[in-house]
């Protein structure tokens, strides 16, 4: 059992940056793939970004080149990375993890998720 909880979410001005973390517990942190995801309010959850178990990095198109993802196996972390925001970024970011290295863009493959955070980027 892995519990996550994110962190790092407040409210931005257009054209700055944040980091999110996701800290990671109760289980062997670098078996298991990490993906973001965010919902906005009336949206579907959307995929942002992911890290497999192994290092390889996935993002969504609309965060590409403005987003890393990274990840400390030793502080049991990934981290996410957001630049040049906009106010189309605000929803509640959420991490989720898995032991897969597949179909990471997909929200049903996890079986561990947190709570999420609040991103709000104003105009």
């Amino acid at each position: 059992q892995v519990q996550l909880v994110e962190s790092g979410g407040g409210l931005v001005q257009a054209g700055d940056s944040l980091r999110l973390s996701c800290a990671a517990s109760g289980g062997t942190f670098s078996t298991y793939s990490v993906g973001w995801f965010r919902q906005a309010p009336g949206k579907e959850r959307e995929f942002v970004g992911a890290i497999s178990w192994r290092g390889n990095t996935y993002y969504a198109d609309s965060v590409k080149g403005r987003s890393t993802i990274s990840r400390d196996n030793a502080k049991n972390t990934v981290d996410l990375q957001m630049n040049s925001l906009k106010p189309d970024d605000t929803a509640v970011y959420y991490c989720a993890a898995d032991t897969a290295d597949w179909d990471l863009s997909n929200w049903a493959r996890y079986d561990y998720w947190g709570q999420g955070t609040q991103v709000t980027v104003s105009s």
